[in-house]
């Protein structure tokens, strides 16, 4: 079995594979300091909490964008697993590139999920999304060629700077209200929050598509913990929560 984990910058989520399915998957907050034993005591009891024992895992695979929890998360797996793992980094061999400079500026989980998107859906003209902290769109064509991309605030994140950028406004839960007129300061950002989500996330899909694929055709993938939100509004073409753990089977299996 393989253990891949991908470290964000608000949480760790880690999936065991066999046989190219996703056997469990679990979460913990990325936020702060953590230690090589909190990590490797919180690996092993999910483990067990999913009907996984540890030693049945033979091979760890690796994305962060967290350069502290990387380091922890290595020596822990070293130390609990007795297993040396693999961690995305510079001289990771991808199926992507991007002509005239490195692929690996785009960061480790950009990469796992454009693998994983080509793992699942070979030889097409794509775009990625990825719901997270923050929203990433990728753009590459059919042969591997990364096009492009675009960056903007997730909605968890615009909340928290609309609570602490300003007096009187709250965090609230994020949410799809049932109007886009909200008669209430809640369901005014919740409307804020998810419509104008998914108002961003059209326009920027159409520029993509118009600048990087022309007339051509092209899947839209979403993806990320909050991707979930938008399934139903028509902004993608298919949803695939565990992409970037297939990403990073992949990976793994290129990288020997």
């Amino acid at each position: 079995m393989l253990l891949a984990i991908d470290v964000g910058n608000t949480q760790i989520y880690c999936g065991v594979l066999k046989n190219n399915k996703v056997k469990a998957s679990f979460r913990r907050i990325s936020n702060g300091a953590a230690t090589a034993d909190e990590l490797g005591i919180f690996l092993l009891n999910a483990l067990t909490a999913n009907g996984i024992k540890p030693k049945e895992v033979k091979q760890v695979a690796v994305s962060s964008v967290v350069p502290q929890i990387t380091r922890s998360i290595t020596e822990a797996v070293k130390k609990y697993f007795c297993l040396e793992p693999f961690v995305i980094g510079p001289k990771t061999k991808t199926k992507i590139y991007l002509k005239n400079g490195s692929i690996h500026a785009l960061g480790a989980d950009r990469i796992a999920d454009i693998e994983g998107a080509f793992y699942l859906h070979p030889k097409q003209n794509l775009i990625i999304i990825d719901f997270g902290t923050a929203i990433t769109f990728d753009a590459v064509i059919k042969d591997g060629e990364y096009l492009g991309g675009a960056i903007c605030a997730g909605p968890m994140l615009t909340m928290r700077a609309l609570a602490g950028g300003t007096a009187l406004l709250s965090t609230v839960e994020i949410k799809k209200p049932e109007h886009a007129a909200g008669l209430t300061t809640e369901t005014q950002i919740q409307s804020g929050l998810v419509l104008g989500t998914v108002g961003l996330v059209k326009e920027l899909t159409n520029r993509l598509k118009q600048e990087c694929f022309k007339k051509e055709k092209v899947l839209i993938i979403g993806t990320g913990g909050a991707g979930r939100l938008f399934e139903k509004e028509n902004i993608f073409d298919y949803y695939e929560p565990d992409l970037i753990l297939f990403g990073l089977a992949a990976l793994k299996k290129a990288n020997k």
